[in-house]
């Protein structure tokens, strides 16, 4: 279970704060309900905290753990297919695991991707997504500036 002020990732809207734990009546059943505020665009939902791991509400990477995400930035592309919906298709199902590796994967093949051959705009916008939600995720893991994360991440994606 987590606690007030604990920063989580929701694999739908990316890294979150939990504001509050509240018990709430939702068709005549009471539960325990996490409220997350997203940072990145100020929406707040409420998820019932005996669902959280099976909707895929899992803690921010560790410091640590940072260092080994930007090294998948720096490593070989693996999906480079030429069919841009088989494409978009398997990156979507990579993204919405919610695993930071596997945006992190998503972010490098798209980027690398993007310098063989122009994205689509369905690309475009994924890739811009998937690069906020991994700036977002290693500032807060790093506990450094968005603006940080993000010239970390320009090195090595220049």
């Amino acid at each position: 279970m987590f606690k007030v002020k604990a920063s989580v990732v929701y694999p739908v809207h990316g890294v979150g704060v939990i504001k509050k734990i509240e018990k709430k009546e939702i068709l005549g059943e009471v539960n325990k309900y996490y409220i997350i505020e997203f940072i990145n665009n100020n929406i707040k939902i409420m998820i019932p905290t005996d669902k959280a791991e099976e909707m895929g509400i899992r803690p921010v990477i560790k410091k640590s753990e940072a260092q080994k995400i930007l090294k998948i930035l720096k490593s070989k592309p693996s999906n480079l297919d030429d069919d841009w919906k088989s494409r978009y298709q398997n990156n979507t199902e990579r993204i919405k695991t919610g695993s930071i590796h596997e945006i992190a994967s998503v972010v490098r093949d798209l980027y690398k991707r993007n310098k063989l051959k122009e994205l689509s705009l369905m690309e475009r916008k994924m890739y811009e997504s998937a690069v906020n939600h991994l700036v977002l995720e290693i500032a807060t893991a790093k506990k450094i500036s968005h603006e940080n994360a993000e010239k970390i991440i320009n090195k090595i994606l220049p």
